[in-house]
């Protein structure tokens, strides 16, 4: 179901987000991010002059290359479109990321590494975002290989992600049942 129609408006501001993984032929994966940031009018701007309507205020790109294990490998940052010369000057910090690996608290770990003057609040934004698209490119890989040597009792890493994983999920009851708690569960099978 789309939003409901709004009142009459006129636009001023697009940004644009664009994530792609990719399988590597030596192994490991790509997840490139970019972001774009345009306005419908024209503007003066201290370090670029004029920035007409539709050219980008931020254009900015990240690479993040890691293994089937989310260890991130390599990090690119490029900031060509950006309000501030000394905005492009932060991109080698982001170097910090190498090394991290994609999990619970990837969002605060990115921060202490590249958060407030460290970093770019853009990029920094983008970084959060690229752990869920790896999760989308490499969750069918980690199944398959779970699947073919299997961990009985292992908690699955989804589980209480999302409220469709929320341990009392019907999902949960389904792919997970031996996590599952909410009515009918085996615990309350076994109290009655």
């Amino acid at each position: 179901m789309p939003l409901s129609p709004p009142v009459a408006r006129e636009p001023m501001h697009t940004r644009r987000y664009s994530f792609e993984a990719f399988r590597r032929a030596d192994g490991l994966w790509d997840i490139d991010a970019q972001l774009t940031d345009t306005k419908t009018y024209g503007f003066d701007n201290d370090y670029r002059g004029r920035i007409e309507a539709g050219e980008p205020l931020h254009g900015m790109w990240l690479r993040l290359t890691l293994d089937e294990d989310f260890l991130v490998h390599a990090i690119e940052a490029v900031s060509d479109h950006t309000p501030y010369a000394v905005c492009p000057a932060v991109t080698p910090n982001f170097q910090r990321i190498v090394g991290l690996r994609i999990g619970p608290g990837w969002r605060n770990k990115v921060r202490q590494q590249v958060g407030g003057v460290e970093g770019c609040t853009h990029l920094v934004e983008m970084l959060g975002a690229l752990g869920t698209v790896a999760y989308q490119a490499l969750y069918p890989v980690r199944v398959r290989r779970e699947s073919e040597a299997p961990q009985p009792g292992r908690r699955p890493p989804l589980l209480g992600s999302c409220h469709a994983f929320a341990p009392d999920s019907p999902v949960v009851r389904k792919q997970w049942p031996e996590f599952y708690t909410g009515p009918g569960a085996a615990t309350d099978d076994a109290a009655e």
